[in-house]
């Protein structure tokens, strides 16, 4: 499930990507399809080694151009382990809700993103959100949970003021918003509750066989419900630093988990 729209973000051989807290990998999965080269960053050490396996496996089917260069690195959104202006594009998809410092990765990103770069920052929408931590503590006072609920115009700003230009954006998943308040209803964590089970399987045979009737009513519902917003945002190619950037971390090579070559250089 993209969240982020391509058709929106384009992303082509050549362009040097960032999956900036890529957990799963699910959109650096779809940059590599289409022949960037992709580094998916996470702190959490198994995520990065299963979205580096990913990266090798989808080589070795031959689902992604032969030039195009894949790796997972374990790095920390407030100090990225990049130089100025490495990427082409950045993908910032719902990451920033979990960090207690989120300007300082809003200013890392800015650093590392080249002048003209593109990136595409995707969070929780405050209403599907905010009904979520009222209905429910568990969802979001776990470990590594969410620690703030933004309003798009706030977080637009925020951004903004961190050196980046608006370009357009929107909201999408109305459809699992009622999933997760289900959730927040029945136990957050309760994954064998019947009337999640059976939502669950609607929204997944939503997902692999799109009907125009989901996809009429999820695109009618979404700026409503929309469980999450995008935001697309380009660096000026005049762009000056922020006042405060955390300084990089400094090693001459990136520490990659690829299992085919297709690493980090």
């Amino acid at each position: 499930m993209l969240t982020v729209d391509f058709d929106r973000f384009p992303v082509g051989p050549g362009d040097r990507v960032l999956d900036l807290g890529c957990g799963g990998g699910r959109h650096a999965f779809e940059a590599y399809r289409r022949g960037a080269d992709v580094v998916g960053l996470d702190y959490s050490f198994d995520d990065v080694a299963g979205v580096a396996r990913m990266f090798g496996a989808l080589a070795l089917e031959g689902q992604v151009p032969a030039a195009a260069r894949a790796g997972g690195v374990r790095g920390d959104a407030f100090g990225l382990p990049f130089a100025d202006g490495t990427f082409d594009r950045i993908i910032a998809s719902e990451i920033l809700e979990h960090l207690p410092a989120d300007g300082q990765a809003m200013a890392e990103l800015v650093r590392v993103l080249r002048p003209g770069g593109l990136a595409a920052v995707t969070v929780p929408a405050w209403l599907p959100e905010r009904l979520c931590w009222a209905l429910s503590s568990g969802y979001h006072t776990v470990e590594g949970g969410h620690v703030r609920i933004y309003r798009r115009d706030e977080l637009l700003g925020r951004l903004t003021d961190a050196g980046l230009d608006y370009l357009g954006g929107h909201s999408a998943h109305a459809l699992h918003a009622p999933y997760w308040w289900l959730r927040c209803l029945v136990g957050v964590h309760d994954d064998d509750h019947p009337a999640t089970r059976l939502y669950h399987r609607m929204l997944v045979w939503d997902m692999m066989k799109r009907p125009r009737a989901t996809r009429w009513t999820e695109q009618l519902l979404n700026p409503v419900l929309g469980k999450s917003i995008v935001l697309y945002l380009r660096k000026p190619l005049d762009v000056s630093q922020p006042a405060v950037v955390p300084e990089p971390a400094a090693p001459a090579r990136l520490e990659a988990f690829a299992e085919t070559g297709h690493g980090v250089d």
